[in-house]
């Protein structure tokens, strides 16, 4: 790896084929505090952020731009500033909040990125889950995966593992095909 000079504080550095500012705008603490909850400042830290993120975007710092922790009418304002790639929110079987969000996103071909998509640090649990797994002989786990996947084809997974078993059970979800009838009785869970 070199590092080369900018006008960027800080300069860049190479990193593999990319050339990256060594200085990067992490955005985490605009949520709010302890990065939950509504930012102090809503307007700096949508409008200015989406506009700063488009301007960066435009120098060619900055390849694509996505939006996490959103609702849908912020999404159509950053839309309005820039194009987006992928939307990044919590949803999963039990929180379906965001089922029409998905849909306009997919029909505009915009990546939707589940967070929490088991539940977070409360695991779901269903007793349709948990028959649905049965029948199939998998885990619950891997059945509500897989529903993900089956929901529509713009939801892309980053699905948490702390261990080698966790992550072959997560991907046990990835080849596994459900029923209408399961689907069926899976949505019902978050309605």
């Amino acid at each position: 790896m070199t590092t080369t000079t900018s006008t960027l504080a800080g300069g860049t550095w190479t990193l593999g084929d990319r050339t990256v500012t060594r200085f990067g705008y992490g955005t985490m603490q605009l949520a709010g505090p302890g990065v939950m909850g509504p930012p102090t400042d809503h307007d700096g830290a949508i409008v200015e952020a989406m506009e700063t993120l488009a301007e960066l975007q435009q120098q060619g710092l900055i390849r694509h731009l996505g939006v996490s922790n959103v609702t849908a009418e912020q999404v159509s304002h950053a839309q309005e500033v820039a194009p987006l790639v992928c939307v990044q929110n919590l949803y999963n079987l039990a929180h379906r909040h965001d089922d029409p969000l998905i849909d306009r996103l997919a029909a505009d071909r915009i990546a939707y990125v589940p967070f929490f998509p088991l539940g977070g640090f409360a695991p779901l649990q269903s007793e349709a889950l948990s028959r649905v797994a049965n029948r199939r002989g998998t885990t619950p786990k891997a059945v509500a995966l897989a529903w993900l996947l089956q929901r529509s084809a713009n939801i892309l997974l980053i699905h948490g593992t702390s261990r080698v078993a966790h992550l072959q059970e997560n991907i046990t979800g990835a080849g596994l095909a459900l029923s209408p009838e399961d689907v069926a009785e899976l949505d019902g869970i978050g309605r």
